[in-house]
């Protein structure tokens, strides 16, 4: 934060104070009389008349504490521009202490699964369970809830895999993360509108959906030059490259005429960020397995 707006955010949080302040002050100062009576300030209306009585004392003390207490938590805690508080708290200190008690509590109950096989912790419903806590709070906000993915996002609960479903790849992608390019008209940036057509209709005729055959028969050549080295001349993918297979009606992006030509025109750019930063190796060897477990049940 700049100096300016350090300042600017100061003189705003103190003259709130100062005016709440103020304004107790002035009510309290005005008063008559310290003690309750039966007389008016003149004020009437629809036959009620207001009462001249000072402000009830358990009312003037908690606004007096609460005025003391901003003060005091603005001293300890950052809320004045730049300034960090007496004792120097953060949310990122204070995450950190939270991950370390969790840590210190938790970790070995994970320790106890840390050297099984992936294999065979896929089939321990306890493992399960803490796996399934752990995809909930790390992937779920992508993968959802039950692991069957959206538009963009892999579904993990099929026989289908970008980098390999085998325990080893599953790990690998949850540790290190995964990323995915597809260029914009692959590797043929000057491709046609016809050519674009050709080789959608191609891909669509895997499946025997090709709009125009004669369209479909012309893209083989394009796909050949523009596609094929990553998703493979019969176009079942590389796993290596993390490149789908066109031949079977699992789809990151769509399967309609729209959406493949979308991808083809514009490219496609997806990253699974790496974990291993945020959970330990053994949290990660569980969630492995109950990823493994969602497809391999």
């Amino acid at each position: 934060m700049s100096t300016f707006w350090s300042i600017w955010v100061s003189v705003v949080v103190l003259g709130t104070i100062y005016g709440c302040w103020w304004i107790l002050w002035a009510t309290r100062k005005s008063q008559t009389t310290d003690s309750e009576t039966e007389r008016t300030t003149g004020h009437s209306f629809d036959g009620i008349e207001e009462y001249d009585n000072p402000l009830p004392k358990w009312w003037f003390y908690l606004f007096v504490s609460t005025v003391i207490f901003s003060l005091a938590y603005l001293a300890l805690y950052p809320g004045l521009g730049n300034f960090k508080g007496l004792l120097g708290w953060t949310q990122y200190n204070q995450w950190e202490r939270e991950v370390e008690l969790a840590d210190a509590k938790y970790g070995e109950l994970y320790a106890q699964f840390g050297n099984t096989p992936i294999v065979e912790l896929a089939r321990n419903e306890d493992a399960l369970q803490m796996g399934q806590r752990l995809f909930a709070n790390n992937c779920a906000v992508c993968h959802g809830s039950a692991g069957r993915g959206s538009v963009g996002f892999p579904n993990l609960t099929d026989d289908d895999w970008l980098y390999g479903g085998d325990p080893d790849s599953i790990v690998h992608s949850i540790t290190k993360g995964r990323e995915g390019v597809m260029p914009a008209k692959g590797l043929m940036p000057n491709m046609t509108a016809t050519q674009v057509d050709q080789v959608v209709n191609y891909v669509l005729g895997y499946s025997g959906r090709a709009r125009d055959a004669d369209a479909a028969e012309k893209g083989a050549a394009v796909f050949a030059q523009a596609c094929a080295a990553c998703h493979g001349a019969d176009g079942t993918g590389m796993q290596a490259m993390g490149a789908p297979n066109l031949t079977d009606d699992i789809w990151l992006y769509g399967s309609t005429y729209e959406r493949i030509e979308e991808t083809v025109l514009y490219g496609r750019h997806n990253k699974m960020p790496a974990q291993e930063d945020r959970l330990s190796a053994d949290q990660i060897h569980i969630l492995a397995a109950y990823v493994y477990s969602l497809s391999n049940n």
